[in-house]
């Protein structure tokens, strides 16, 4: 049986009760070593046979996978394993191999950033709608990021994309969102060295120019500097405009 299992977004403690189970019970653990935090591995029996992805083709896991299939084997990912992960191509190989596999869900790191940062991506009257999503650069979005940022009372969360600030910033702005418009990063989110930049969408890139590992890009009006305060004036205005259209009924 293989495990895909969610490691978290970074803290080791972030790991689910089933996923920190399934590697105590592992006798083969195929770990994302440049994003997995190294501690997680301490949850491991002794004499686990454990293994780092991070210079491995697809080619190579897949007979990684295919030689320990019969073992007990837990496929360790960053985060949650449906978001950024590969999951689906290895998914595929193990239905094409007909090799039994189950799914073990992880804290993403959308969550963990916004525990960091004591926000809420769901304020009434001001967003109800995430968007999970990265800029495009080398790799293909079927969404331009035009057709994203036009719906402009979402809020955001963009991976894989802090080299890309700059042209979040411009198609922003193009689109006509305020040059106050609140853009926070957090640098690698839950870890011990975690770090938080807050700013607004004209000024956050000079803040994170030195940024180049991983970063979580939050975006959008939600996260204005006082949220318990504002939370508070959104929760009053919508409960307003609820009152006057049962009113009008």
């Amino acid at each position: 049986m293989i495990k895909f299992v969610g490691a978290g977004p970074g803290d080791a403690e972030l790991i689910t009760v089933k996923g920190m189970r399934a590697l105590q019970e592992a006798e083969v653990v195929l770990y994302t070593g440049s994003l997995v935090p190294r501690e997680l591995l301490d949850w491991c029996q002794e004499g686990t046979i454990i293994e780092n992805s991070a210079d491995m083709d697809y080619e190579d896991i897949f007979a990684f996978i295919k030689k320990y299939a019969q073992k007990k084997f837990v496929r360790l990912h960053t985060g949650d394993s449906s978001l950024y992960s590969t999951t689906a191509k290895q998914i595929a190989f193990l239905q094409s191999e007909k090799l039994d596999f189950e799914i073990i869900p992880g804290v993403t790191a959308a969550f963990g950033a916004a525990a960091s940062a004591g926000i809420e991506y769901t304020i009434p009257g001001v967003s109800q709608t995430l968007i999970i999503s990265r800029v495009e650069g080398r790799t293909p979005n079927p969404e331009s990021l035009e057709q994203l940022l036009s719906n402009k009372h979402s809020s955001f969360a963009f991976y894989l994309s802090i080299t890309l600030i700059q042209k979040l910033k411009e198609t922003a702005l193009k689109l006509g969102y305020a040059k106050d418009t609140p853009c926070w990063v957090v640098e690698k989110a839950t870890w011990s060295d975690e770090k938080i930049y807050r700013g607004t969408i004209t000024s956050i890139q000079e803040q994170v120019h030195h940024v180049k590992g991983v970063a979580l890009i939050m975006f959008g009006e939600f996260l204005y500097q006082n949220p318990s305060e504002e939370s508070h004036l959104y929760a009053d205005k919508y409960k307003q405009e609820s009152q006057r259209k049962s009113k009008s009924l």
